[in-house]
């Protein structure tokens, strides 16, 4: 999903959404650190990270990334899982914050879309399907289980030490290996997996409402 073409044929909106999708990853990495600090670890506060000034938060190529292919990243907001009070149950809440902030951010956005409170010939109504459709993304994107992603966080949570101690040995290669599946597209059927769980999550939650 290629954005930067909006550049040009809708500047208005492709200004609105450069806002809103940058936030929607730097509330992702704030949500990792603001749910570290309730487990015990100060590190993101000490460093600055508990902001939503974008300065301290922007990657320049996880940015880009945003905009040419549907999901990118900020600067990962430091944790130190050493200071855990709980540390597997303060593992699995960390990692799973950033993807639960991202599907709340498309929840959000659905029921803007769909209450008619805002005007549908507006730059905002036109914004919002696109914002749904990208934090879904970045939501499912985050839940696939390659280091250093989120989703190996939680599988980590689950595993003996041990067993962590070598799927986290891969986190120097992770950037890499998930470069070679993306562009192979050997991810797609697992994105697309972790898409139609997010999708069916958000239709179970909305039912409760009707």
């Amino acid at each position: 999903m290629g954005l930067i073409s909006l550049l040009f044929s809708n500047p208005l909106l492709f200004l609105v959404l450069v806002f809103v999708l940058l936030y929607s990853v730097i509330l992702h990495e704030v949500a990792h650190g603001w749910v570290a600090h309730l487990f015990g670890d100060d590190t993101a506060i000490r460093n600055g990270r508990l902001t939503l000034n974008p300065v301290s938060h922007i990657d320049p190529i996880g940015t880009l990334m945003l905009f040419l292919v549907g999901f990118g990243w900020a600067r990962p907001v430091p944790v130190n899982y050493y200071r855990f009070s709980n540390a597997r149950f303060g593992l699995f809440s960390v990692a799973l914050a950033g993807c639960l902030t991202n599907i709340i951010i498309a929840s959000v956005a659905l029921i803007l879309l769909q209450s008619g409170i805002v005007n549908a010939g507006s730059v905002f109504y036109a914004m919002l399907p696109i914002v749904i459709k990208i934090n879904i993304i970045l939501g499912a994107f985050n839940l696939i289980p390659i280091p250093p992603l989120d989703g190996s966080k939680i599988l980590m949570s689950f595993l003996p030490y041990k067993a962590q101690e070598n799927l986290a040995k891969l986190e120097p290669y992770g950037f890499f290996i998930l470069v070679f599946l993306l562009f192979t597209g050997m991810l797609n059927p697992v994105i697309t997996l972790m898409e139609s769980l997010i999708y069916g999550l958000i239709g179970f939650l909305f039912s409760f409402f009707r």
